[in-house]
């Protein structure tokens, strides 16, 4: 079995509609069964990548009445150059901004990091409805969809590097909401969906200032946590944002739009690519904000 396949479909991929998007093949179709074993969802990834089964898996549910408020936890900051952004692209799972990470030209600094982490990508997931999307759920909500600004600690040399270390990783979370006042902003992102609309297309994006996306509030919680997706390394300090942003529901449904195959295959809607709530196992959840 490839190690580098691996999807969110239930059962393996061989139920043809689950509740997580499955691949559409009948197990009866003959050649391509074998196919479907390939792509397994979130609760056989350990099978292969048996970090996933790890004790600081992400993303988690947080609950406020164990959340610790740590006064001593300092804002954040970013600093972003918008001329880092190099493109957009459809890898099948998430859509995927990529900037250049050459240099600390975009860092983010504070909150509960020592030192700069510098942005190498920002991705979304997202749910098949409105009413689901998150991988982080808080206090038993679930938002449409989640950001992710991933950053890595350049103290370890290169990205890879960072991956084999605690303090290797920082990711910056934000919540998506669907309401009445959408986020003019998310407006650049979501103008580039057509041209990526297939498995393995990317085009250039650039002149682009990620720190647009941010809520007013820079409240957070923080804790040590993981990839969301294989193999789930366990090298992430989350810093997850309390306030959401909004999008319309216009929105949503023009990232529903992607397929998460390629060009000359059937359409096959990128939804539901979401890991489930892990075991907190002992983990710590520190707020900013009381």
């Amino acid at each position: 079995m490839a190690q580098s396949v691996w999807g969110y479909d239930s059962d393996n991929g061989e139920r043809g509609s689950g509740p997580r998007g499955g691949t559409g093949l009948s197990p009866a179709e003959p050649g391509r069964r074998l196919l479907c074993f390939c792509t397994s969802g979130p609760e056989r990834w350990h099978e292969n990548y048996p970090l996933a089964k790890g004790d600081k898996q992400s993303p988690i549910e947080i609950n406020s009445k164990d959340v610790q408020h740590d006064a001593s936890l300092p804002a954040w900051h970013a600093s972003y150059d918008p001329g880092a952004a190099k493109s957009i692209l459809n890898n099948g799972r998430p859509c995927r901004v990529v900037f250049d990470d050459t240099f600390d030209r975009s860092v983010l600094r504070g909150g509960p990091l020592t030192g700069a982490y510098r942005l190498r990508q920002l991705h979304l997931h997202w749910g098949s409805s409105d009413d689901h999307g998150s991988e982080h759920v808080i206090d038993g909500v679930k938002y449409a969809a989640e950001l992710h600004m991933v950053h890595w600690n350049p103290k370890h040399g290169n990205f890879a590097g960072a991956l084999k270390q605690p303090d290797g990783v920082a990711v910056v979370g934000i919540f998506l909401k669907v309401g009445k006042t959408p986020k003019p902003e998310m407006k650049r992102i979501l103008e580039e969906i057509d041209n990526i609309k297939t498995k393995g297309k990317e085009v250039p994006f650039q002149h682009f200032d990620p720190s647009i996306l941010f809520p007013k509030s820079r409240d957070y919680w923080t804790y040590h946590g993981s990839f969301t997706t294989p193999p789930c390394e366990e090298c992430i300090t989350w810093i997850l944002l309390r306030e959401p942003i909004e999008v319309s529901s216009d929105q949503m449904a023009k990232l529903r739009s992607l397929s998460k195959n390629g060009e000359n295959e059937p359409v096959n809607p990128l939804v539901d690519n979401w890991r489930p709530p892990q075991p907190v196992k002992g983990r710590i959840v520190r707020a900013s904000f009381k």
